[in-house]
């Protein structure tokens, strides 16, 4: 299936995705973050109505559309890696959740990023990945069978050739990613629940 089309769409449907990863992650001091309740929420949402939401679009993460197409040629450009653009992953595993990366490669996953230059700059001088997108792409390795590494992609064209391009190798570690699925697993399991008390209760 091509991502964001009406069959994506529907096979990701009131799941748990990557990209929101980091919200079923975070924590305060005392306990979960409301970043996760709210996407427990917008679930179960989805789940009861059959309805995925309209998503919210800006002029940035608009470029970052656009120019998704040629990140990922000056990636093979680069690299020579063959990319096999994937659709929805379900987790092996872990029912109602799963992955969509932007590609998958030999023995991994591809994330491509198109922001903005500021973004794009930071990332040419620190080399470092954002905690969220290693969330994302740890969550990405653990749905796709066989992957064991993330390529980190930042891409900006407005800039010279030789800055346009940033490449970063992410590996998590076994007891991380064992840590994300139990996890994942808790959030589902919460989700079920609430689904389930409203249904009984307003059947």
């Amino acid at each position: 299936m091509l991502q964001y089309s009406d069959s994506w769409w529907a096979a990701r449907l009131g799941k748990a995705t990557a990209s929101k990863i980091s919200d079923i992650m975070a924590k305060t001091k005392s306990g979960y973050s409301a970043s996760r309740k709210n996407y427990e929420a917008a679930l179960i949402a989805e789940r009861l109505t059959g309805i995925s939401p309209p998503s919210f679009t800006n002029a940035a993460m608009q470029w970052g559309t656009d120019n998704e197409e040629g990140a990922r040629d000056a990636y093979i450009f680069e690299t020579g890696n063959k990319v096999e653009e994937v659709g929805f992953i379900d987790h092996p595993l872990i029912p109602m959740s799963g992955a969509s990366p932007d590609g998958l490669i030999d023995g991994g996953v591809l994330e491509i990023k198109a922001p903005n230059t500021a973004t794009h700059m930071e990332t040419l001088l620190n080399k470092k990945i954002p905690k969220k997108y290693q969330c994302q792409m740890a969550w990405q390795i653990a749905c796709c069978e066989g992957a064991t590494f993330g390529d980190f992609v930042s891409y900006d064209p407005r800039l010279p050739d030789s800055m346009s391009l940033v490449i970063i190798r992410y590996e998590p570690d076994a007891d991380y990613i064992a840590e994300m699925e139990a996890e994942v697993s808790e959030f589902i399991r919460d989700c079920d629940i609430k689904l389930n008390k409203l249904r009984e209760m307003y059947p």
